[in-house]
């Protein structure tokens, strides 16, 4: 019996060892009621205790959330309907702000903080046009989201992550215009180019053909300086020949005449048979 007595007994010690004891994780954050009032939340993650029947303890996940918003609509500056898909990421930052706010209700935080983030949307969107939230703008758009949800998202013990945008859509009603001025537009810039492209050809072009007679130029010109000097060279050369020997230098122009004219079964000279050029033809016989 005593032995049954001492296990009963070592049985209740570790109950109620266990009632006065929780633990809180990594991934957890802790809030100790006593009879129904806050008394403490900044527990790091370890052992800790409490008085049983005396306090209680709620445990909330401190791990970052989703919110998964559906698809909404809001309007750009163009006045413009665009279709936003988008995601929040978020997770508990101050617990007991979290626990009164919203009943430490992860599905009421959700509503609460989709609310807020559709009214920061609607802000960002009106403030910018449809090229700068598809192609410019969306990393500016990401920041101010986060920036300006950030104190109603405190009010709400919560911390924004991230803010991010999956997808933004057209009504079907607006895209077949949209999609016509956009490629009117990037026609227009498409003809800009080829024209500034022509502009640019024909100046290379023009440029050729000014270098081209230039070089033309330059080059008849010494070719007409080199001619004139072999000519100068070659009477010199003719002039210092028949100088030497006169008689010889006119046998010799005879004979080049004879041979040039001659040459050729088809040549047909009409000339008198005493003429001078048949000179040295006298005089051979």
């Amino acid at each position: 019996m005593s032995a049954n007595k001492i296990l009963v007994t070592v049985g209740a010690i570790f109950t109620f060892f266990m009632m006065c004891v929780f633990t809180v994780t990594e991934t957890e954050k802790a809030i100790k009621f006593k009879f129904g009032e806050i008394v403490r939340s900044d527990y790091q993650p370890g052992l800790h205790f409490k008085f049983p029947f005396i306090n209680n303890v709620k445990k909330f996940d401190a791990r970052i959330l989703t919110l998964d918003s559906a698809p909404e609509r809001f309007l750009t500056a163009e006045k413009k309907n665009v279709i936003v898909d988008s995601f929040v990421k978020w997770r508990i930052g101050d617990v007991t702000t979290f626990y009164t706010s919203v009943a430490g209700d992860a599905y009421q935080a959700n509503i609460r903080l989709d609310q807020i983030i559709k009214d920061a949307f609607r802000s960002e969107f009106s403030k910018r046009d449809i090229k700068q939230l598809v192609s410019t703008d969306r990393s500016a758009v990401r920041e101010a989201l986060i920036t300006n949800t950030a104190k109603a998202a405190a009010q709400l013990g919560i911390e924004i992550v991230d803010v991010q945008v999956k997808r933004i859509d057209l009504p079907s009603e607006v895209s077949h215009s949209v999609y016509s001025r956009m490629e009117a537009e990037r026609a227009r810039v498409a003809r800009e180019f080829r024209s500034q492209g022509s502009e640019a050809a024909e100046r290379v072009r023009a440029d050729a053909d000014k270098q081209k007679e230039i070089i033309l130029a330059d080059a008849y010109r010494d070719s007409e300086v080199m001619k004139g000097q072999g000519d100068a060279k070659a009477a010199e050369i003719y002039a210092n020949a028949y100088g030497r020997n006169i008689e010889f230098y006119a046998f010799y122009r005879s004979m080049a005449a004879y041979k040039e004219t001659f040459s050729k079964s088809a040549n047909i000279m009409v000339i008198e048979p005493d003429s001078e050029f048949f000179k040295y033809f006298k005089q051979m016989k």
